[in-house]
């Protein structure tokens, strides 16, 4: 009888009105700290609160244009208080004017049942509002060349992407154009991400952020770029061989990252191979880590743009031609021919032959073990690769440095190879 009298007084309604209240609060939190802003703890909590409100009305009384009046009301009166009274340095107002009308449109998600996802967008503008100083730097550090890559993948997401069929086409029904540029949207998003974080940073953290961000972007590349400059000085050398490593070890949990996302199922077994090789490896690093000194201004790696619409195009066709011809030489010859494709195209992309190997376990054309194998047989590869290619530019002395660490990486991933 309790419960019914409480529920005939509109109290069950206060857990809802609760939230719009902490909503309000934690936004109207960092505005208080504003001293341009117009609006701060109480305005934001009772503009939350009048949402809700509003919405229990418009619900309760069938009146739905209720919310967009008090949503105009709401924008009506903090651009008045703006007009009325000018901001510092001409500031329009217009951040705290759209977090207020954002705070109203919570409280009425709040009321509708969609507390979890208001709370999570009032957690993310405040972020956004409390990283202003943050966010505009990083703007600033971004060229031109920066968000013409930002927005052609873009392109290759939301135009491109979805206009393709997805259907299975060709032998074997291996290709399929859908998941084929689906494979090129993954690959140029990680990189581009690497990218972008890369002309952020800069120089400023290190050899192990440039190690990692490099290896994010392409490992070849930075590679080669630290090769040359390890014959600078000894302190370069000692420099140029930490990158080095710490890229080819961000190789292996880029591989683990793709093969989550490609196909989950495949990751109990792929994660100790890689991460076997991925511990050895760090154990290396950390020996010629001690060793490194201060070497002053760091070289950066010079990557190209990962979401140019030829490069996504020539990556988008290596990865058909690799995924046939695993496909096929894995139906003619078996192990040993899906074993060649890999250790060739290891040599100079990971990549392909790993998102091929993906594509054929969930096909069922292989086994998990086949897919595994192949993917380390064309990481070793690439391994080779790479050693090559910086002992023959940076020499004996760099090759000291490293090929602890490329044996170490090497033979943790075929151990654990072993417990397949």
């Amino acid at each position: 009888m309790e419960s019914i009298l409480l529920q005939g007084n509109g109290i069950e309604s206060l857990p809802q009105f609760l939230t719009s209240l902490a909503i309000g609060l934690l936004i109207g939190l960092e505005r208080e700290r504003n001293p341009s802003a117009k609006a701060g703890l109480r305005t934001f909590a009772l503009v939350s609160l009048f949402g809700t409100l509003v919405a229990l009305l418009a619900d309760k009384g069938h009146t739905p244009w209720l919310i967009a009046a008090g949503l105009l009301a709401v924008a009506g009166m903090i651009i008045a208080a703006y007009i009325n009274t000018p901001t510092e340095n001409n500031d329009p107002g217009t951040t705290t004017v759209t977090a207020l009308l954002i705070s109203f449109a919570l409280g009425v998600l709040v009321w509708f049942g969609y507390s979890k996802l208001a709370v999570m967008l009032a957690i993310t503008t405040t972020v956004l509002l409390y990283f202003k100083p943050e966010l505009q730097g990083m703007s600033q550090r971004l060229t031109r060349r920066d968000l013409v890559s930002i927005l052609q993948f873009s392109v290759l997401t939301f135009v491109i992407l979805p206009i393709l069929p997805d259907q299975n086409y060709g032998p074997y029904e291996a290709f399929n154009p859908y998941q084929a540029w689906m494979m090129v949207v993954l690959i140029s998003g990680l990189s581009l991400a690497g990218y972008v974080a890369l002309r952020i940073t800069g120089r400023r953290y290190g050899a192990p952020l440039l190690g990692f961000l490099g290896g994010l972007v392409s490992s070849t590349a930075t590679t080669l770029v630290y090769a040359k400059h390890s014959k600078l000085n000894d302190g370069m050398l000692r420099l140029s061989a930490v990158v080095i490593l710490i890229a080819s070890q961000v190789v292996l949990i880029r591989l683990v990252v793709v093969s989550g996302f490609v196909s989950p199922s495949i990751l109990r077994q792929l994660a100790p191979v890689m991460g076997l090789g991925l511990l050895f490896g760090l154990s290396a690093t950390f020996f010629n880590w001690k060793r490194l000194k201060n070497t002053g201004e760091l070289p950066m790696p010079e990557t190209s743009n990962p979401t140019e619409i030829h490069a996504a195009l020539t990556f988008g066709l290596l990865f058909v031609i690799v995924l046939l011809c695993a496909a096929w030489l894995s139906d003619v010859a078996g192990n040993s021919g899906l074993y060649m494709v890999a250790v060739i195209s290891g040599l100079t992309d990971m990549d392909a032959i790993t998102l091929s190997s993906l594509r054929l376990f969930n096909l069922q054309k292989i086994s998990s073990n086949q897919a595994i194998i192949s993917i380390a047989l064309a990481y070793l590869s690439n391994m080779v690769f790479k050693f090559g290619m910086a002992a023959s530019i940076g020499g004996v002395a760099l090759v000291k440095h490293i090929a602890f660490g490329f044996l170490a990486m090497a033979g943790g991933v075929l151990l654990g190879l072993l417990f397949l």
